[in-house]
C-alpha cells in the first residue's frame, strides 16, 4: 500500500479519488486544507476512501513531516503547485502534482531539479497521456506513414462562465492564481500533441481575453506548432462547446480520438483518473523515480511551448 496525503478539498480532489480507490495499492490517510474543519468535512464526505484514523493538516509542511504519509497528491490552485511540491520534496515525499506542474519554466525546472536531487518521484497528473485509448492512438500513429497533419481541440463552455461575467471569479478565471484557458484546458492539447510529435521547431499563437478586476484572463486560444513538413493546430476554449475529435493524418491514413482530455472514444473499464495512480504507484514499485510516459522531459517541453504562447499574446 502507498499511503497518500491529499492536499486540497476542491472538485478535482473529488474526481481523482474516484479513480484512485480503484487501485488496490492506494490508501488515503490524510487531508490538508487551510482550515481544519474543511479537511475534516472532506474526510467525512468520503467514507469509502478514508478510514477512521485519517489525519487532518492545515499546512503542507506538517503533512510532509508525517511519517505515515508516503506520497502527496496536490490538487490546489496553480500558483501553489511549485511551493507545495518543493515543501513535500524537501521532506522526502513523492509527489503527484496536478497540471500545470508549474506556472512557468523556472518553476518546473526547480521542481524537477529538487526531485532528482532528493531521489523522489515527481509526476504531473496529466490523465490524457495515460489513457488506454490515447496510448493506442500514439502507437497506431507510428503505422500510418510520415505524419502530414495534426489537429486537436478542447473547447468546453465553463460552468463558471456566467458567474465570471457577473464578477464572481473562480480560480480557473483568476490571473492571480495562474488561471486561464491555456492553463486549464489548452494544456491537454499541448501535452498530448508533444507526447506524439515531440517538441516543435516554432510556435505561433493568438488568444481572446476578457477583463477581471485583477487584469485580463485568456478565455480562448489557438496555436500553430511547426514541425518538419507540416503544421500542427490546437484550439481550446472555456467560452464554447465544440465536440471535435483530435485527428492525426499520415501519408497512408488518419486516426482520431474523441475528447482529447479523457479520450472518450468508448467506455473505459476504469475511471479515467485510475490510470494516473496506476502509473504513479507502478513507477514507485519499480524503484524508478520518473514516469516514462509523463516524464520530466515532456513536462519541461510542454511548459516551454505554453510559456511561448503566453509571451506572444
Amino acid at each position: 500500500m502507498i499511503r497518500f496525503g491529499i492536499v486540497g478539498t476542491g472538485r478535482i480532489s473529488d474526481w481523482v479519488l474516484q479513480g484512485a480507490i480503484q487501485d488496490p495499492r492506494f490508501q488515503a490517510v490524510a487531508v490538508c486544507s487551510r482550515k481544519a474543519d474543511t479537511a475534516a468535512a472532506f474526510i467525512s464526505s468520503h467514507p469509502q476512501v478514508f478510514g477512521p484514523d485519517a489525519k487532518v493538516f492545515t499546512s503542507i509542511e506538517a503533512m510532509a513531516a508525517c511519517p505515515e504519509v508516503d506520497a502527496i497528491y496536490i490538487g490546489t490552485p496553480n500558483t501553489t503547485h511549485c511551493p507545495y511540491t518543493l515543501a513535500a520534496i524537501a521532506a522526502g515525499k513523492h509527489v503527484l502534482c496536478e497540471k500545470p506542474l508549474g506556472c512557468n519554466l523556472d518553476e518546473v525546472e526547480r521542481m524537477v531539479g529538487a526531485a532528482r536531487a532528493k531521489g523522489v518521484l515527481l509526476m504531473e497528473a496529466m490523465i490524457s497521456t495515460l489513457n488506454p485509448f490515447f496510448r493506442a492512438l500514439k502507437e497506431e500513429a507510428g503505422k500510418i506513414g510520415p505524419i502530414r497533419g495534426y489537429e486537436t481541440f478542447y473547447c468546453q463552455r465553463s460552468s463558471k462562465l456566467d458567474n465570471f461575467r457577473k464578477g464572481i471569479i473562480a480560480p480557473a478565471f483568476d490571473p492571480r492564481l495562474g488561471g486561464g484557458a491555456l492553463e486549464d484546458l489548452g494544456i491537454y492539447t499541448v501535452y498530448t500533441m508533444l507526447s506524439i510529435l515531440g517538441e516543435p521547431a516554432g510556435v505561433r499563437a493568438e488568444q481572446l481575453f476578457e477583463p477581471t478586476p485583477y487584469g485580463p484572463i485568456d478565455v480562448e486560444g489557438h496555436a500553430t506548432l511547426a514541425y518538419p513538413g507540416f503544421n500542427a493546430e490546437m484550439t481550446y476554449s472555456k467560452m464554447r462547446d465544440a465536440k471535435v475529435p483530435t485527428t492525426v493524418t499520415g501519408a497512408e491514413g488518419s486516426l482520431s480520438v474523441d475528447e482529447i482530455h479523457i479520450c472518450a472514444q468508448d467506455k473505459l473499464e476504469k475511471n479515467p483518473y485510475f490510470y494516473e495512480f496506476e502509473e504513479f504507484i507502478g513507477v514507485l514499485e519499480s524503484g524508478r523515480r520518473e514516469s516514462a510516459v509523463n516524464s520530466h522531459a515532456l513536462a519541461l517541453a510542454v511548459r516551454r511551448v505554453m510559456d511561448s504562447i503566453h509571451r506572444q499574446v
